[in-house]
């Protein structure tokens, strides 16, 4: 036990102990480093590699080594230091370790043997330094002052931690419980537990330590070899189960996990969960001696440490276990409780296997076997049939290179729950620690080079499930952003209308209308809700000035609204003259701002201008319609027509309180005077049409191409369109209508009085456009025309056939009577119940006309045929 150049530097922990080893390693010629945890060693190989090189710095672990051949500088687990090394510089990091039941007998040998030529250096707890003043007396005390403070704020509830808090349980089934918490309070956290492989455990960390969740939930393995950004440390527990037995921490092993919180010259707090449990007997609260110990880190210094023979003989196993077992030399030397690699050697050695194990060479060799670490964690039994599997399969001496790559390749598989992936992840590391062995399995380096990847892969996809489990990354990022001014929010809109934060979605905008994402439970709703409407005004400001820039092309006109991406954005009013409109928006454009709302109005009307020229022909009625000298009677045709939207049967237009004289001035305004309707031929225009549809000022159905002729099977569709009469099982368009009527009207006038009223009609014209012809017939015969037709030709006649003759009478009203049916009566009834009896062609004829209020032409000065028509 050489004494010589030894510096304990002990202190509680944010002391900079290992920033020190690392300063003085770098500034010696060659050094060693020991520390507890491969994931420790490996942040340190990082941090050296950057300074030194990477060809000067090696990592050795027991499942990982990478050792240039001119390296100088060595990060390793304790297990893997190298004891008789010629270093310049040697330390051993969390020294007080040596008290621990399980590994204690590791750190004990490496601190009494470890040594460098110039400096050795102990790095632990000030609770060591009895053990280390009685072992080293000439050993240089170096005192630590930690560089904050640690205050206890007392007992908190789970949901009003602060940010970047860590919660400490200590079983598995306890993290997982917190951890399924905080994803519904708070988004979620990261997880770590020593069950997990160091990358795993990396990037968990790594997943806090850049920020995207604010809490972290870990056993106590976050005690030690973790640098966190912690302001916060909460104990969900007080006792822990250390193998053996359930029992309450002591204060210098809380005092260990909460000094987690507050690094370097931050300050940092600790305290207890609501509903926490102390252990059978104890309080569920810290007590004041332990709130003091903690702040004050004055604890009870360490009396013994344990110790296990380092370097015993191999003559034979039960010699070996002697050895193993034999009293430790000094007072403040503990024999070690039995590890597991002394029962898996115990167990076996009374197994038919230990009865070949024959020799020093062969008895060190069987001994390393049983020294391979339970990874596992299956305890010592089933460890051992492990190991014995193992020496079995080195009984050649070496494991052949196929079988290990079979092993491996087994593993390789990412699919699984946690505990699936974290099993598989516990075999590959005991894969991995056997491929570093060199005298264990052929092509050795290859073999590890695939056990790691293996391991990387496996933890990769572990990260992945407890993320996937325990994160909600969109939950998360919205309970740090509530807090901010809206404009600060990192939101982004797509031009789809997504919304996202930091890429992930919130909710969509449908025109100007905000949705929640609707894949969100119900406890993310009313967040996302606030999260949306803080941001909502900037959000809609650029939503509207994208719309003016790029998406008029995307705006419809339906249901008198100006609506985009099936949303109304306004409600249009229009004015009386019918060349201008009056936009009324929606709630959800009124959220604008003034300024975006009066350029969003702007733009609309910009658009909405041309389409309106449809009406103008609307417009000019209207302008004349208020001209006191049109007379009343026009302005009141003028004002149906309008009111009709340039459209109205003959006997409802009121013609017979119309002067002749005023219909030239009708005329001039684009008024046509038909047979069997007063209408605007302008206004059946198909973009008219379409305009009134669109504007909700014409409720009836729109037919949008205005077709000359509806077919059988397109009027059986529904009520019939605007601008449209029916004949026969067919529908025809108004001015064509009248058109085919004017014909046969001129037919009449150019032979009528030569063949006494008896004329023919040209049909063609009505079938060319469409028009079947019976239906043509029923047309004419709404119009007052009676159909004579010609006798068929007598067999043996030859020559073309006689055609068919026509007649026209105008039907009268009766005096008295109403020119539409009362709505009461029944067809073929008279009022008060007489029988009209059998209705004759003309009667089917009236009846064919009256439909969809177009009655046939009515005289008593409504309609006088040939003067009434032929006016130019």
């Amino acid at each position: 036990m050489r004494d010589g150049a030894i510096k304990a530097v002990l202190g509680p922990t944010n002391t900079g102990k290992t920033h020190l080893a690392i300063e003085r390693m770098c500034g010696h010629s060659s050094g060693a480093i020991g520390f507890p945890l491969r994931l420790l060693a490996r942040e340190v190989y990082d941090r050296v590699r950057a300074i030194k090189g990477e060809k000067q710095v090696a990592l050795i672990t027991g499942e990982e080594r990478i050792e240039p051949p001119d390296a100088r500088y060595f990060l390793c687990t304790a297990e893997a230091m190298p004891v008789s090394g010629n270093y310049a510089f040697v330390a051993l990091d969390e020294a007080q370790l040596a008290a621990d039941p399980e590994r204690g007998h590791i750190f004990t040998d490496r601190m009494l043997h470890a040594r460098g030529r110039e400096e050795t250096m102990l790095l632990g707890s000030a609770t060591l330094e009895p053990i280390v003043k009685h072992l080293f007396p000439k050993a240089e005390m170096i005192d630590r002052p930690r560089f904050s403070t640690l205050r206890y704020t007392g007992i908190a509830k789970l949901s009003r931690l602060p940010p970047r808090s860590a919660v400490v349980a200590f079983s598995t089934e306890q993290v997982y419980a917190m951890a399924e918490m905080q994803r519904r309070f708070r988004g979620g956290a990261a997880v770590v537990m020593g069950a997990l492989s160091p990358e795993t455990r990396n990037k968990q960390v790594e997943l806090f330590q850049n920020g995207e969740v604010d809490y972290i939930v870990a056993t106590d393995a976050i005690g030690m070899g973790l640098n966190l950004d912690l302001h916060h440390v909460a104990f969900a527990a007080l006792s822990k189960f250390d193998g053996k037995r359930k029992r309450r921490l002591n204060p210098s092993e809380m005092a260990q996990i909460a000094g987690r919180a507050g690094r370097h010259q931050r300050d940092g707090t600790f305290g207890t969960l609501t509903g926490l449990h102390g252990g059978a007997g104890t309080p569920n609260e810290l007590t004041e001696e332990e709130i003091y110990a903690i702040e004050e880190h004055r604890f009870q210094p360490l009396s013994h440490i344990y110790w296990r023979e380092a370097e015993p003989r191999f003559d034979s196993l039960s010699v070996l276990i002697g050895d193993l077992e034999s009293p430790p030399p000094e007072e403040m030397l503990r024999a070690a409780p039995q590890a597991i690699d002394l029962a898996v050697l115990k167990s076996l050695a009374e197994t038919p296997i230990a009865e070949g194990v024959k020799g020093t060479g062969a008895v060190r060799r069987f001994w390393e076997v049983c020294q391979l670490p339970d990874f596992r964690s299956v305890g010592a039994d089933n460890h051992a049939r492990f190991v014995a599997r193992l020496w079995q399969d080195l009984g050649q001496g070496y494991l052949g290179a196929d079988y290990v790559s079979a092993r491996i390749a087994e593993l390789d598989r990412t699919q699984g729950d946690i505990d699936t992936l974290q099993g598989r992840i516990a075999a590959i590391r005991s894969w991995a620690y056997i491929c570093q062995r060199p005298d264990w399995v052929l092509a050795r380096d290859e073999m590890a080079a695939r056990a790691r990847g293996v391991e990387a892969r496996l933890s990769d996809a572990l990260h992945a499930r407890l993320t996937e489990r325990f994160v909600n990354r969109r939950t998360s990022i919205l309970m740090k952003s509530l807090g901010q001014d809206g404009a600060q929010l990192p939101v982004e809109l797509s031009a789809s209308g997504q919304i996202t934060v930091e890429g992930e979605s919130i909710g969509r905008l449908d025109g100007f209308r905000f949705s929640v994402d609707p894949n969100v439970n119900a406890s993310d709703r009313k967040m996302l809700l606030a999260a949306g409407e803080k941001a909502l005004p900037g959000l809609l400001t650029r939503r509207a000035d994208w719309l003016l820039a790029e998406g008029l092309g995307e705006l419809s006109l339906s249901g008198g609204a100006i609506c985009w991406q099936e949303r109304e954005l306004a409600r249009i009013v229009m004015a009386d003259d019918f060349g201008s409109a009056r936009l009324e928006f929606t709630r959800d454009v009124t959220m604008l701002s003034d300024a975006a709302r009066q350029r969003l109005e702007s733009g609309l009307q910009t658009w909405l201008a041309p389409q309106l020229e449809a009406l103008a022909p609307l417009g000019k009625l209207a302008e004349a319609a208020r001209d006191p000298a049109a007379g009343s009677e026009a302005r009141a045709l003028l004002y149906t027509l309008i009111a009709r939207h340039g459209l109205v049967a003959r006997e409802n237009a009121g013609l017979e309180h119309l002067p002749k004289e005023l219909r030239p001035f009708l005329r001039k305004l684009g008024v046509t005077f038909g047979a069997l309707d007063v209408f605007a031929p302008a206004l059946l225009k198909a973009a008219a049409r379409q305009m009134l549809h669109a504007l909700g000022l014409d409720k009836r159905p729109c037919n949008e191409a205005m077709l000359p002729v509806l077919s059988e099977a397109q009027v059986k569709l529904g009520p019939l369109p605007a601008g449209y009469r029916l004949a026969g099982s067919q529908a025809i368009r108004v001015d064509l209508a009248e058109k085919i009527l004017r014909a046969a009207f001129q037919a009449r006038v150019k032979v009528g009085e030569e063949r006494n009223e008896r004329f023919v009609i040209d049909e063609a014209l009505g079938i060319s456009i469409g028009l079947e012809a019976a239906n043509l017939r029923r047309l004419l015969g709404s119009a007052g025309f009676r159909l004579h037709a010609a006798p068929a030709i007598v067999e043996g006649v030859f020559g073309p056939p006689i055609p068919d003759q026509w007649s026209w009478r105008p039907r009268r009203a009766k005096p008295n009577q109403s020119p539409h049916r009362r709505s009461g009566e029944r067809r073929g009834n008279k009022p008060g119940g007489q029988h009209r009896g059998k209705r004759g062609k003309g009667a089917r004829q009236q009846s064919d006309a009256k439909r969809h209020d177009h009655g046939p032409a009515r005289a008593g000065g409504a309609f006088d045929g040939l003067a009434d028509l032929l006016k130019p």
